[in-house]
């Protein structure tokens, strides 16, 4: 696959997934801007691998729309979409307050939504495009113990399907992989959480998590990189408005 000439914007590529879908479409010649809002973890990905940084935070508008704006400045049009950034983390209905639940939406669906449209405007410019969101297993059925992170990865691969209608007859494609868990930062967090919550020891939180997986093991991040590159190649062109399971075996 070559995608020299083509421009990749990767929101959280400055770890875990996002770098690691970066690294791989920067291997296939796409020029490629990773966005966070941390400027030391992006400057040392950016010089690791030969990446563009860019410290965006999803949950402000201007943020999204002056650092898109700037990226398309410097690269050229947005040709490849990634929304990956996103937080995740489990709390009971009752113990949930709004301010959680804002926080949630305004980061994986609010982020989403704002890094698309400022990236189609750009896009409308070419003759092919990708949207590729990194929803979650989560946005396919429902998460024990996590109703808001749930319904803000549902609500992603609603927007998804809705895009994918929308231009249907366009060259460009939007597509949600939703993995399970993976081997990222991500998972000590929730250890310790589970630690914290119930009172698990951390071999027994970490064997809740990984049994979590049918296979029986964390997800590597170039898994789901390795998905992402390719639903960029020219013959996935008709893979539209769909909810790509990187799941080990979730049906």
């Amino acid at each position: 696959m070559d995608l020299t000439g083509k421009h990749a914007l990767i929101t959280g590529g400055g770890t875990g997934i996002g770098l690691a879908i970066a690294v791989a479409l920067r291997g296939a010649g796409a020029q490629v801007t990773i966005t966070g809002r941390r400027a030391d973890v992006l400057e040392g990905a950016a010089r690791a691998h030969d990446l563009h940084p860019l410290v965006m935070d999803v949950k402000d508008e201007a943020s999204i729309v002056n650092g898109v704006a700037a990226a398309v400045e410097a690269r050229g049009p947005v040709q490849i979409c990634v929304p990956n950034a996103g937080i995740a983390d489990g709390r009971a209905l009752h113990k949930m307050d709004l301010a959680f639940w804002r926080n949630m939406m305004a980061t994986n669906l609010d982020g989403a939504f704002l890094t698309i449209r400022e990236c189609m405007t750009s896009m409308h410019q070419t003759d092919w495009g990708r949207v590729i969101a990194i929803s979650s297993i989560a946005g396919l059925r429902g998460l024990k113990g996590a109703p808001c992170y749930t319904a803000s990865k549902h609500a992603m691969i609603g927007l998804i399907r809705s895009l994918a209608a929308d231009y249907v007859k366009k060259p460009y494609t939007f597509n949600a992989i939703c993995p399970a868990y993976v081997d990222t930062d991500i998972v000590p967090d929730n250890i310790d959480r589970i630690m914290t919550r119930t009172g698990m020891s951390k071999e027994d939180a970490t064997k809740l998590i990984v049994d979590a997986n049918p296979h029986g093991r964390l997800i590597a991040p170039e898994e789901v990189a390795e998905a992402a590159l390719w639903l960029c190649n020219d013959a996935s062109g008709s893979v539209n408005g769909q909810a790509i399971q990187i799941a080990g075996g979730e049906f």
